[in-house]
């Protein structure tokens, strides 16, 4: 990727953290990357191409850091190894988290499909975890769903911790999300 193209696309992520997507001008973020708004455009043909290339990118790193969190684990442990990593890189990019809860459930944008596989994609890892841990789930055909209310309540909840109580320790907040799903307190061994 180049120097340009990076520019543009942290540019774009640190705005839409500050205003949300709707909030955010092609010109703002030329203007933010320090470059013409010809290059802007020669990157990204639109506003709609811009932010599926950033959150295509976020996802697909979330993805691969997911994957790897539940590689050698299996059942409730590699659950709580997903929830701590998710909450690792809500930590690591709360610009990004901050897009994507404000942007999850808009039904008109234009890179839906795309969102929707990138999205689909992370919570395959969830719902992998959940069907070893609970087979019951999936014989219900409950482990989708289950997969996607731990990523959803893991990313709100790290926001929350981030932006309202962020000297709370990480492992306390794993433990609270897991409390959740478990209905019993289980102190994070990551």
């Amino acid at each position: 990727m180049t120097g340009t193209k990076r520019a543009i696309l942290d540019a774009a992520l640190e705005i839409a953290a500050e205003r949300g997507i709707s909030g955010t001008t092609m010109d703002d973020v030329a203007e933010r990357a320090g470059v013409a708004k010809g290059s802007l455009y020669y990157n990204f043909a639109s506003k709609d191409k811009l932010f599926e290339g950033l959150l295509g990118e976020g996802m697909a790193a979330l993805t691969e850091v997911l994957r790897e969190a539940r590689t050698g684990v299996e059942g409730w442990s590699a659950i709580e190894a997903l929830v701590t990593t998710l909450l690792g890189s809500i930590a690591r990019n709360t610009a990004l988290a901050k897009i994507i809860a404000g942007d999850i459930f808009r039904t008109d944008r234009a890179w839906r499909e795309a969102s929707f596989t990138f999205r689909h994609d992370a919570l395959a890892e969830f719902e992998v975890a959940i069907t070893e841990a609970l087979p019951e789930a999936s014989a219900v055909g409950a482990s989708a769903l289950m997969a996607s209310s731990v990523f959803g309540a893991t990313l709100m909840a790290g926001l929350e911790w981030l932006l309202f109580d962020e000297e709370r320790p990480q492992a306390e907040v794993v433990a609270a999300v897991l409390c959740t799903f478990s209905g019993r307190l289980v102190p994070a061994t990551h």
